[in-house]
């Protein structure tokens, strides 16, 4: 009796990756493993899975809602990470004795949240996060920013970082008598980019006591950075209106001075700013000094890509040793989104740079041992694994977006003399030597 045939499909928020897709994740991967290499960071990997109390109560109430957790079957409470960040301080609790501090990590790797899927937003993405552990100096924060800078510079990407610092947001709701609810006030405030003021407010009235009066003024003051673009004139509004709130005070000094270390490091970078943002909150509780997100400049609605900040007191929860903080993280699905719609993915299917046609069955062993011979160049070949017709063949590499295909019969393959077909042009190269051959599959 015949099985029945069970329906392929995947759950909600969760994708297979096509080709075209997969291709350029590695390829943005690869970059970006570069340019962590290059500021001197390196890898670690972490468990997708750890015990639920190292995970909850650590990023948000939300955060604990949206998380992936269940009784494994040795009856142990347990959750799949949903950052990278949280795994990180429980790892520096555990190895920092035997790393030494300060410490420079990255991390690439999928996490999970139960939340609604929705543009650019997935349960299932990977993470790209960098970080520095150990310093509390200003000049770490503004590594980070620099590496963030370099990474979308590296994309050729158009881009903006918003930046701003906890402590000034602590200081003026300790000013608006707001600072027993700054957890429900600062995730309200981390929405208003995504659902705008009136929601906002909405929630403010819902989630916390504040009157309206305060409401009113904290608006006020996030309006601040929007009326002026020029980072100066924004901290000199805040001097005045923050005066006496030893927060806001230090926050202020320490903006100034990240400001300043990013002017002095004369990165140039065409394709992007960094900004003052006083609405930039970042929803999670662990942050505790700068903050920072990164937009595309053509696609600003998508949400940021790339965020972060400081966190001095997280690895306090697994550890008596102090061991504060500074890092980021590349949403590598939401980017993807985002350049998928820009069109900015390559319409390509294979990572060959070129096809290899298979003519007749006879001349097979010599066609295998050009394409080693290519391969042995460094020149990424596919070859084609029967005998077809040629117009066949020519789809076949038409359709996966590889450009180049060598033309090598029996005839060719017996006198070394080849022919090479460039598909976007129609051009062909005839007679080619096994020298010139590679040279122009290089070029």
């Amino acid at each position: 009796m015949a099985k029945g045939i069970i329906q392929p499909r995947i759950l909600k928020g969760f994708r297979d990756q096509l080709p075209k897709i997969a291709i350029a994740r590695s390829e943005i991967v690869s970059r970006l493993s570069e340019m962590f290499c290059s500021f001197g960071f390196v890898p670690i990997e972490t468990p997708a899975l750890e015990l639920a109390e190292i995970l909850l109560g650590k990023g948000s109430q939300e955060t604990d809602k949206q998380m992936y957790r269940f009784e494994d079957n040795g009856g142990r409470d347990v959750a799949l990470r949903f950052d990278l960040t949280i795994p990180l301080a429980r790892f520096a609790a555990m190895h920092i004795n035997e790393l030494g501090t300060p410490f420079r990590r990255y991390h690439i790797a999928p996490v999970w949240r139960a939340e609604k899927p929705q543009r650019g937003r997935y349960r299932e993405f990977v993470q790209c996060d960098f970080d520095i552990i150990g310093t509390e100096s200003i000049y770490a924060d503004a590594e980070v920013i620099l590496l963030a800078q370099s990474i979308f510079n590296a994309l050729n990407i158009k881009h903006t970082i918003r930046l701003n610092n906890r402590l000034l947001l602590n200081g003026f709701l300790a000013g608006i008598k707001a600072q027993d609810e700054s957890s429900a006030v600062l995730r309200a405030i981390d929405k208003l980019e995504k659902i705008g003021k009136d929601a906002v407010s909405d929630e403010l009235k819902r989630e916390t006591s504040l009157e309206q009066t305060a409401v009113d003024t904290l608006f006020s003051y996030l309006a601040l950075s929007r009326e002026s673009e020029e980072p100066k004139a924004i901290l000199k509004e805040l001097r005045s209106l923050c005066k006496g709130q030893a927060d806001a005070e230090r926050g202020i000094e320490q903006v100034e001075l990240l400001f300043a270390c990013i002017a002095e490091s004369e990165f140039s970078d065409s394709l992007g700013s960094v900004s003052l943002d006083l609405s930039i909150a970042r929803g999670l509780d662990y942050y505790t000094g700068t903050v920072f997100e990164t937009f595309l400049c053509e696609l600003p609605e998508l949400g940021s890509v790339c965020s972060g900040g400081r966190y001095d007191n997280l690895v306090s929860v697994y550890s008596k040793r102090e061991l504060p903080g500074v890092g980021g993280s590349v949403g590598l699905d939401r980017l993807l989104a985002g350049l998928e719609e820009l069109g900015r993915i390559p319409d390509r299917a294979t990572t060959a740079e070129a096809l290899l046609t298979v003519l007749d069955e006879s001349s097979m062993g010599k066609s295998i041992a050009l394409a080693q011979k290519l391969r042995q160049e460094g020149i990424a070949v596919e070859l084609y694994p029967s005998p077809a017709k040629l117009g066949n063949q020519l789809k076949y590499a038409d359709k996966r977006g590889c450009n180049k295909v060598i033309i090598a019969g029996s005839d060719e393959l017996e006198s070394q003399k080849y022919s090479l077909k460039i598909m976007n042009s129609g051009e062909q190269k005839d007679a080619l030597s096994f020298e010139q051959l590679a040279k122009s599959l290089k070029q």
